[in-house]
This record gives C-alpha cells, structure tokens and sequence, in this order.
C-alpha cells in the first residue's frame, strides 16, 4: 500500500528533536567528492577584485570612504565584492541547486520518510549556503589582508557580517525557488542581481549616483551589505551600521519564514 505525503511528514504540532544539521551533513558528504565546484566558486570574486580594483583603480585613484576617509579605489572595492560574493553564492545555492532537488531529484521526498520536517529542509539548506560563504569571506579577506586593503583588525568581523548577508539573500532565493516552474524562470534571478550588482554602490561611491538612483540604492539589500562590510573592512564604525544589520537580519528571517511556510505546503502536496 502507497502511503501519502502528508502522512509521511512528521506532524506540525508533534514536537521533535531538531534535525536539520542532517541536511548540512548530506550536503558535506555529497560535496566532498565535489570539493572543485565548491574551490572555483571563490575565483570569480578574486578575478573580479584584479580587474576591477587593480587594473581601474590604477586609472581611478583615491575616492572617499566612509567617514570622509580617502582610500585607494581598490580597497574601495574589495569589500563590495565580499557582499557580492556573498549575495551570489547565497542565491546560486537557494535557487538552483535546490530547484533541481525540488523539482527532479525527488531529494526531499526521500527526506521526509525519516522523522525530518520541511522546517528542517529550510533551515539546513539555508545554513548550508552559508557555511559556503563563510568560506569564500575567509579565503577572500584573506587575500584583502596580503594586498593591504583593510585597515584594522575589526576587519575580521567582515566573516559573519558575510555570512549574515548570505543569509538575507539565502533566505529569499530559497523563497523564490518555491516559486518557480521551470529552468526559463532563472532569467529572472538575474534579472534581479545584476542591477543589484551594479547599483549598490559596489564600484562608484553613492554621491556620484544621480540623486534619483541613490534612493533606490538606498533600499536595496546588497547596498546595506556592501556599506557594512566597507566600514568593518577599513574599521571605520558608526551607529549607521545597526540599521544594516536590522535590514538584513529581518530580511532573512522574514524570508527564512516565507520558504518554510511554501516547503511545507509544496512538499505535502
């Protein structure tokens, strides 16, 4: 006898261990003999950082920074490219990797015969992608340090404010993906980070931006990560910095809360 969805996930009201550091751990044995697709992932940031930063910054020079500072275009940039490396790891993670899952692996089905909820799928795919952030920020301040572009040991709070990025961005891509119906719907995350990309004052200070632009910069989520990571890079901190944090935090959790919600009505049905 074929026995239904719903009565193979564990009752909402039932109260059970919590187990979604079970999906951290199949995702780590899967990986590992993957190991390359994680090690490339932190290239592009890097690759970003040399032509951007070195090869524009050597045209550029100096630009202001936060606090009235002066510094090089390139430690301008770099922290910029942490947060957009974030966002993109975080949004590749959540979106296309659990899409194929989803949609053709019949991963979760198989997940929810155990005692594991769809709480527990959300939660650990989300901390997933954020344990491959936490990487890429390390090696990647690692590199910042060696060039010389961070000004104070505070820069190594840019790794959690990293991963609290990811986790901001992780949280809505795993919401969109519930969404989505088919591959041609990738066009539209695309659509969506690139603009951010470009427009959150990731390569230009935000007083160069027509005053128009920098209202809507103001209000997008990478804008808030990138001026975050910007002060902790150069130590530079101010009361502005808990308004990031909030932003990105509520982001999150309302988003963490939305992909919960869409998982468990999807994976029931």
């Amino acid at each position: 006898m074929s026995v239904s969805a719903p009565s193979r996930i564990t009752p909402v009201g039932r109260i059970t261990p919590f187990r979604a550091h079970r999906i951290w751990e199949r995702n780590y044995l899967v990986y590992r003999r993957l190991w390359k697709i994680i090690f490339t992932g932190f290239f592009e940031p890097v690759f970003y950082l040399f032509s951007m930063g070195v090869g524009l910054g050597a045209l550029v020079g100096d630009v202001s920074g936060p606090g009235g500072t002066v510094i090089s275009y390139t430690a301008f940039v770099a922290p910029a490219l942490m947060a957009a490396s974030a966002m993109n790891g975080a949004v590749m993670e959540t979106t296309f990797n659990i899409f194929f899952k989803l949609k053709f692996g019949n991963t979760y089905e198989g997940i929810l015969t155990t005692p594991m909820r769809p709480f527990d799928i959300a939660v650990g795919e989300i901390g997933w992608a954020l344990f491959r952030g936490a990487l890429y920020s390390t090696a990647f301040l690692i590199v910042m340090i060696f060039m010389g572009l961070t000004g104070s040991w505070i820069a190594i709070l840019t790794i959690p404010a990293s991963v609290l990025v990811g986790f901001g961005f992780g949280a809505i891509g795993l919401t969109a993906c519930t969404f989505m119906r088919s591959w041609q719907d990738f066009d539209l995350v695309t659509l969506v980070t690139m603009p951010l990309f470009l427009f959150s004052a990731t390569f230009y200070p935000l007083d160069v931006y027509p005053p128009i632009l920098q209202q809507i910069a103001k209000i997008s989520p990478l804008y808030h990560g990138t001026e975050l990571l910007r002060g902790l890079s150069l130590g530079v901190l101010d009361w502005s910095m808990l308004g990031h944090v909030a932003f990105l935090l509520v982001m999150g959790i309302v988003g963490a809360l939305i992909a919960n919600r869409r998982l468990d009505g999807l994976l029931r049905k």
